[in-house]
């Protein structure tokens, strides 16, 4: 078993639990996500706030090089060996193979759920990032209105494709809450939220959405993900 003591991040964010997944991350949409899905399984871990300024420290660059959080070390991977994992979606998929939860065994299903996770992580995330970046950001000042409109279509578009899917569905694989719900609602919900794009996208018409993203938010562990890890911590 690893000793996450000895890895160079914790010389910047110590580990007090070093038997436990360590996880880095922030109160981002990626980060909630995984954040939700370790409350959802109830695997021990340690959360770490890492401030979006200190994601190109060689500290944290030493357990992701691409400078993004979420990121994870797991002391007791696969074959009882650690792991280092960085990327959202892929550490969706570990946490889920790990536990045996939120992702189906049935083989056609589980890669219908894996499709869903794609369209999040190519799709959704982006182009809502993007958007928040012209409504929000460094790109407010633009006056060109063509890159703000650009992505006002595409998350439209989006939106559009996520609220057929949920047509007559409680989640998107149907009855069983899994990885693909719980990668996409933090970003419908910093869309309407953070970014205010609400009306810009006609969030008002995707009643299917609106519903969905209420089932979500109304679980526990969804709740405590909004403020894990804390930044005060």
């Amino acid at each position: 078993m690893l000793d996450a003591t000895a890895h160079p991040i914790t010389a910047r964010w110590p580990a007090t639990r070093p038997d436990r997944i360590q996880l880095y991350s922030n109160l981002t949409p990626n980060g909630i996500k995984v954040s939700a899905m370790l409350e959802e399984t109830g695997l021990p871990y340690e959360p770490h706030f890492v401030p979006l300024d200190q994601t190109t420290t060689p500290e944290f660059l030493s357990l992701n090089p691409n400078n993004k959080i979420p990121a994870i070390i797991d002391p007791d991977g696969p074959g009882g060996r650690p792991l280092t994992l960085w990327e959202s979606g892929a550490i969706l998929i570990y946490l889920a193979e790990k536990t045996g939860r939120f992702l189906p065994a049935d083989p056609a299903a589980r890669y219908e759920t894996l499709q869903w996770l794609m369209f999040q992580m190519g799709g959704v995330g982006p182009m809502f990032g993007q958007l928040g970046f012209f409504l929000k950001l460094g790109g407010k000042d633009i006056e060109d209105p063509r890159p703000r409109d650009r992505y006002i279509a595409e998350a439209t578009r989006l939106l559009n494709v996520l609220n057929q899917r949920l047509e007559g569905r409680d989640w998107i694989m149907g009855d069983a809450y899994t990885i693909a719900d719980m990668a996409i609602w933090p970003w419908v919900r910093t869309l309407i939220g953070f970014y205010e794009a609400g009306n810009l996208v006609g969030y008002d018409r995707f009643t299917n959405i609106q519903s969905w993203m209420e089932r979500a938010l109304a679980r526990p562990a969804s709740q405590a993900a909004l403020n894990i890890p804390d930044r005060n911590g």
